[in-house]
């Protein structure tokens, strides 16, 4: 799948002076007028609510675990960077999605450090632990669990990213909501790139991978979130979370159905008896 991987896969990697950097969205340190650019920040700020800013810096510490999530990505048998330069398609794509990832945790919380209103040596420490801790998703190398487990969590970043952009323009903050918004985007070309990968993959192995996958439910990226107080920090968030609209119960129900959709689950044939057992499951 090499050269389809560079035809269909790469080709959804933009070069680096082409790619929006967190700068573009800040207020500039070498300009002069970047404490006013910071006080108009903060003014704007004032006008959003607490409970909005609990579920960005969520989302932020999210993203910082990025470290463990190339980590585990590299732990699989197709995109396995072996040697650290490996020059397959797979490797390149995960050290690329990476770097383009890391944008977004450089974005929010470069933005967090100009506000008022939140502890940064609090998320720092929440950040700390999070990287720190394990990560079992229960996909141990197996490159089908780990597509379906992306092309999933990618559709929804996208989403809880575009609904903070929609409340913060709500909310009247223009620039925040450009923030969000651009991340966003990021996020829904890497869930392209994953189903492309998924629905290559299909049928038969990646079918009963997306059945394995539903019944152990999908476990978010940083349910191991810790702040040094409160062992129940991830529920605590997602209860706000989904309490404004950010991510609620039924966008996660809903990003199964486009899922089965775009894969053509129903219709698929030439499956083996476990194949028709596990498309009958999904």
């Amino acid at each position: 799948m090499e050269d389809w991987a560079k035809n269909n896969v790469l080709t959804l990697l933009k070069p680096v002076e082409e790619c929006w950097q967190p700068q573009d969205f800040l207020p500039d340190p070498t300009s002069n007028g970047f404490v006013e650019q910071v006080n108009e920040l903060r003014k704007r700020a004032r006008n959003i609510p607490d409970k909005y800013f609990v579920a960005l810096v969520g989302d932020m510490i999210t993203e910082e675990a990025l470290p463990t999530y190339q980590t585990r990505i590299n732990s699989t048998k197709n995109f396995h960077d072996e040697t650290g330069v490996d020059n397959t398609p797979w490797a390149i794509w995960a050290r690329a999605w990476s770097a383009e990832e890391n944008r977004h945790v450089d974005l929010l919380n470069r933005y967090f450090s100009f506000l008022e209103k939140v502890d940064m040596k609090q998320i720092e420490k929440t950040t700390q632990y999070l990287i720190g801790s394990r990560m079992d998703l229960g996909l141990g190398y197996d490159p089908y669990l780990l597509t379906i487990y992306t092309s999933f969590q990618e559709r929804a970043t996208f989403i809880s990213h575009g609904n903070t952009a929609n409340l913060a323009m709500q909310h009247g903050d223009i620039k925040l909501a450009q923030i969000c918004s651009i991340i966003a985007s990021d996020e829904k070309c890497h869930e392209t790139a994953y189903i492309k990968i998924a629905e290559k993959l299909f049928p038969n192995d990646m079918e009963i991978a997306s059945v394995d996958m539903m019944r152990r439910k999908i476990s978010m990226p940083a349910h191991l979130m810790y702040d040094g107080h409160d062992h129940n920090l991830f529920d605590h968030f997602a209860m706000v979370a989904s309490r404004i609209g950010v991510y609620t119960a039924r966008d996660c129900g809903e990003i199964v159905e486009p899922l089965v959709a775009k894969w053509k689950v129903e219709k698929l044939t030439g499956l083996t008896s476990e194949g028709r057992e596990a498309q009958g499951y999904v």
